[in-house]
């Protein structure tokens, strides 16, 4: 009877952990996302659930279609050039410019993921992204910038790395930056 109880009771705690794992991301991101539009809800004081949301992506694109026109431009220009001038906002401002236009402008620069070798002795290898192919504004030749983001954080690291420690992965971007930034836990699952 002892060991029935002890296969049941496994069998039991497998399937508890096996839903954990099956639910447990489901609720987190659910979750985050609840509570990010529930304080939207709440900063505006709108009665119905996800109304903040919906104004919130109306403004955003009609700010979006003022901003490509002709008569914005120069207005945004005026604004940077402010900004510029502000020593601390504009060191931010910039800054957060660049890495959105990162991910989502005209200038992605987060689309050539490669492995490069970090220590030749070992045969150690690290993953990241080309940002710069021309150093020359550092006075440095046959070299290119990777950043290697950090698992599981907002930070990473810039290496210079000799061209020739460097090979392009035959991967698409977005994979790449979901396996580094998942610390090699989330791989595409590609045929």
């Amino acid at each position: 009877m002892s060991f029935r109880f002890k296969r049941i009771s496994a069998s039991l705690f497998g399937y508890f952990v096996k839903g954990l794992f099956l639910l447990a991301p489901v609720y987190i991101t659910g979750y985050i996302i609840f509570n990010l539009l529930n304080s939207l809800d709440q900063e505006f004081y709108f009665y119905f659930r996800g109304t903040g949301l919906v104004i919130m992506v109306a403004i955003i694109m009609i700010v979006g279609f003022l901003g490509s026109t002709f008569i914005s431009l120069p207005l945004i220009q005026i604004l940077e050039e402010g900004v510029s001038k502000l020593p601390l906002v504009g060191l931010i401002y910039f800054s957060l410019k660049d890495l959105i236009g990162a991910f989502v402008g005209d200038k992605k620069k987060f689309n050539q993921p490669v492995k490069f070798i970090l220590n030749k002795e070992n045969g150690i290898q690290k993953l990241g992204f080309i940002t710069q192919t021309d150093l020359g504004f550092l006075d440095i030749q046959d070299a290119v910038l990777v950043y290697c983001p950090h698992s599981y954080a907002f930070s990473g690291e810039i290496f210079v790395v000799p061209s020739a420690n460097v090979t392009l992965l035959n991967i698409p971007a977005s994979d790449a930056m979901k396996m580094i930034v998942s610390g090699g836990v989330s791989l595409s699952s590609a045929p």
